[in-house]
């Protein structure tokens, strides 16, 4: 695997639901089409090229000495930390990702940092060894592995990462679910129950509408599908005592 050096890790981060978080990778091999956000920005501001070299990730060698000093200068600001916004903290393919996130996570944890985590590969069963206070997610948009063949294509299958995360629930840790980018059913036609219901363990539901995809707005009934969709999830998770975060921008009046 190639790797980079960088002078910083930790920062505090715009994310409606984020504090401070780091991103040890630059690109994913997940390779997502929704499209990523994250690797058009890296395009913009000349990170990488292309689909492809975004495709290749590049670990920051370094990170665990950045952290060693980032900190103390920092631990007193921080109330957790978020792995991670613009890569993948267990990557499908790359174990040298997987031990770097253990290490940057217990590092983290020793110093008294409390984590969240969320993937689309396969949580280890090891993290339910760390922290009690850490948080484990998955990213769950469907239940349909044509799916994520077309828009997450080097991804975990999904009843893996659910069972993945099941573990850890098992086990006694916080985990959450991210159903985010939700699609239109011009893109897939698929039932919002059975994702919920898939996921009815958890402790926390995050829901977020598909952005910068042409066809969700050529859908005239966009604004009014997110709005029930929402009001779906609010539902289900008041029903079974699960915490939620609806999205900004998912909701119309």
């Amino acid at each position: 695997m190639k790797t980079i050096h960088r002078q910083s890790m930790l920062y505090k981060t715009g994310v409606e639901y984020g504090d401070y978080t780091l991103n040890h990778v630059l690109g994913c091999a997940h390779g997502c089409k929704y499209p990523c956000y994250a690797m058009h920005m890296s395009k913009r501001f000349g990170k990488v090229r292309t689909y492809e070299e975004w495709c290749e990730p590049k670990l920051v060698e370094n990170t665990l000495e950045i952290l060693e000093k980032e900190i103390p200068k920092l631990k007193d600001k921080i109330q957790f930390v978020h792995l991670c916004f613009t890569t993948d903290p267990f990557m499908c393919g790359y174990e040298e990702v997987s031990d770097m996130s253990i290490n940057i996570i217990k590092k983290l944890n020793d110093n008294g940092i409390k984590c969240s985590v969320l993937t689309k590969g396969i949580l280890p069963i090891d993290l339910a060894d760390l922290s009690s206070e850490n948080e484990y997610g998955i990213t769950l948009a469907s239940l349909d592995e044509s799916f994520r063949s077309q828009f997450e294509p080097n991804s975990a299958n999904f009843q893996d990462r659910i069972q993945a995360l099941r573990s850890l629930h098992d086990a006694g840790n916080y985990t959450w679910v991210s159903i985010e980018p939700y699609p239109t059913p011009n893109i897939i036609k698929q039932n919002l129950d059975d994702i919920l219901q898939s996921v009815d363990f958890a402790d926390k539901i995050i829901f977020g509408r598909m952005h910068y995809n042409r066809l969700v707005t050529e859908y005239k009934e966009h604004k009014r599908f997110f709005n029930n969709c929402a009001d779906k999830v609010i539902e289900f998770c008041g029903d079974n005592g699960i915490a939620y975060h609806i999205k900004k921008g998912t909701q119309s009046k």
